[in-house]
């Protein structure tokens, strides 16, 4: 959220199921907040409005016809080949920076994989392809995730070895 506030709403709780899941979700949330997610959406937002601007400046003595399809071109190209692809990155960054946040805060990463797993399930495989979403894959989620736990978990291990 704007101000770097971080938000979530309360029914995402169930499946939290606990501290440990509330701890995923937090991180994650914390983690956009921190790298400046939101900043970085619109200035790509406005980007894309000034090609579209360009362009509609570039076609304008064409027919109607040729700018509305030269438009649709640019707005489907900006959406599909910029826009979705750097919002699943950015989801990417902030899976991968919470399990660090969470271990630091003394949650076990580990954790984070039940909690993508109960997240994909109650979706019951009506997810829309990744091409046209602004989230990776449940699955490549999850194998991410499962890839990056050994960095995390040093971090989680470090936390707990200080707490003795």
């Amino acid at each position: 959220m704007p101000g770097g506030k971080v938000v979530f709403y309360t029914g995402i709780l169930p499946l939290t199921k606990d501290a440990n899941g509330l701890a995923v979700v937090m991180g994650h949330e914390i983690a956009h907040a921190i790298a400046d997610h939101g900043n970085e959406r619109m200035s790509q937002g406005l980007m894309a409005q000034l090609g579209g601007v360009a362009l509609a400046v570039a076609v304008h003595d064409k027919p109607e016809q040729t700018q509305q399809l030269w438009m649709n071109a640019f707005g489907a190209g900006a959406q599909l080949g910029v826009l979705l692809p750097f919002s699943r990155l950015q989801e990417s960054e902030a899976d991968q920076l919470g399990l660090i946040f969470m271990s630091m805060a003394g949650y076990n990463p580990n954790h984070a994989i039940s909690f993508w797993r109960r997240m994909a399930d109650m979706k019951g495989g009506q997810a829309p392809p990744e091409f046209i979403s602004t989230h990776p894959s449940d699955r490549k989620r999850i194998t991410q995730i499962e890839k990056q736990l050994p960095e995390a978990l040093k971090y989680y291990y470090s936390t707990a070895s200080n707490t003795n």
